[in-house]
């Protein structure tokens, strides 16, 4: 629910709480900023994405695929070829999120080293 208020010059003010609670509804989960991350980096298909992510069930990566799509922060091409290949890339409005990303690997290259492993508790096992 969206707090508007008349402000003085007789425009409306949002509450960027709320509105920040959106931003991060798109990128929360599991595993979306790992897979946006990776589609920062370049276009890839559905197998290789699954392979890029250990832990990531099919299931979950199709669904998370989806929602990013449906959100419009990833772009899926389907090539009519036998078999089929599908291609997924990030969009234009997703890379505004490119510095973000950036800042964030500035930070985990500083201060990565002081948090401590945890073993991963679901999905499926990393191939060795």
């Amino acid at each position: 629910m969206k707090k508007q208020t008349n402000g003085a010059n007789g425009t409306y003010d949002i509450n960027m709480h709320e509105e920040m609670r959106r931003a991060f509804g798109l990128l929360s989960g599991k595993w979306k900023l790992e897979i946006m991350w990776l589609l920062n980096q370049r276009v890839y298909r559905f197998g290789e994405l699954r392979k890029a992510i250990p832990g990531i069930t099919q299931h979950m990566l199709t669904a998370q695929l989806r929602e990013l799509e449906a959100d419009g922060l990833v772009s899926r091409t389907v090539f009519a070829e036998v078999p089929p290949r599908v291609d997924y890339e990030i969009t234009a409005k997703a890379r505004g999120l490119g510095p973000t990303m950036e800042a964030l690997t500035a930070w985990w290259q500083l201060h990565g080293g002081t948090v401590p492993k945890r073993p991963a508790l679901r999905g499926r096992k990393a191939k060795a």
